[in-house]
């Protein structure tokens, strides 16, 4: 094991889809398993997965994936309205002298069903998804992939993310964006790589995820991609905003090829290896000290 081991959980995100986020979570996840690590990535964005084509791993479990929904016992239901006046997401209301249940928009908190003075309402299951886990040339994967039609996917995300490992660093590969399930993917991470591109609107995106992760309250840095290819003001934003760049990769054409062919940048073009060890030792040095050996 290398002497500044990591024993941590680092989430990859992004303002907006399109930036390389994927890119980076599964070339750190190889460079990480190449200096003894023990690693493992989670694919977070369970509405269009994609780390799967890079890493082409072994599926070895998959579980579908439920939340708990009420279903109401009609004979017992006096239609008092208690449920409703609880449920924060609208996902039951009273009508008349019964309950009517909109499972789609149920969170699965159990609320209506605690607080049903005449238990009319019993626990039932909504299908949201599947999870898989398996192995990929030596790197632990998982990935969620959310049921077609369906809204919500933070139950399947934190399903996902609860999988048993041993690995000593879990790569969180999360969705782009700023909203819930992103807030899902990034909870409970030591530190936040933030994967933007030197565009107006990549620095528009980049100004919403500073803000969505400072809100959360976790430590993050920030890589530009495509650098070259657009203008200074995400560098200017970074610095006069006291956010680390943390590391950068070149707008090189062949990059785009290797991406477009499902490669490793660092197994096709040896020469941007150094920059990702680089990324590597930058994140160590910004990880809480009580997570480090």
């Amino acid at each position: 094991m290398p002497e500044a081991t990591i024993k941590n959980t680092i989430a990859i995100a992004s303002g907006k889809g399109g930036t390389g986020k994927t890119t980076v979570a599964v070339n750190l996840a190889f460079m990480l398993r190449d200096t003894g690590h023990k690693v493992r990535l989670i694919d977070c964005d369970v509405e269009a997965p994609n780390a799967h084509i890079f890493m082409k791993p072994e599926i070895m479990e998959s579980k579908t994936v439920y939340v708990p929904v009420p279903i109401v016992d009609e004979a017992k239901c006096n239609g008092c309205g208690r449920c409703g006046e609880v449920c924060r997401f609208s996902a039951i209301v009273a009508l008349g002298t019964k309950a009517m249940t909109f499972p789609s928009l149920c969170h699965g908190c159990g609320s209506c069903i605690l607080t049903c003075p005449e238990r009319a309402l019993r626990e039932g299951e909504r299908e949201v998804g599947v999870m898989e886990k398996g192995m990929a040339s030596g790197v632990e994967f998982a990935h969620g992939r959310l049921r077609v039609g369906e809204a919500m996917s933070p139950p399947l995300i934190r399903a996902v993310k609860k999988l048993e490992s041993d690995a000593d660093v879990t790569i969180i590969d999360c969705p782009p964006g700023t909203s819930c399930p992103v807030v899902q993917s990034v909870r409970g991470s030591d530190y936040v790589v933030l994967v933007t591109e030197p565009t107006p609107f990549g620095l528009n995106d980049l100004i919403l995820a500073v803000e969505m992760i400072r809100e959360v309250g976790l430590p993050f840095g920030v890589i530009v991609n495509r650098m070259g290819a657009g203008d200074q003001r995400t560098h200017d934003f970074c610095l006069a905003n006291n956010i680390k760049i943390i590391g950068a990769i070149p707008d090189d054409r062949r990059i785009a090829e290797s991406y477009s062919r499902g490669r490793l940048i660092f197994d096709d073009l040896p020469e941007y290896r150094g920059r990702f060890e680089q990324i590597i030792e930058a994140v160590k040095e910004r990880m809480p000290a009580n997570n480090r050996s």
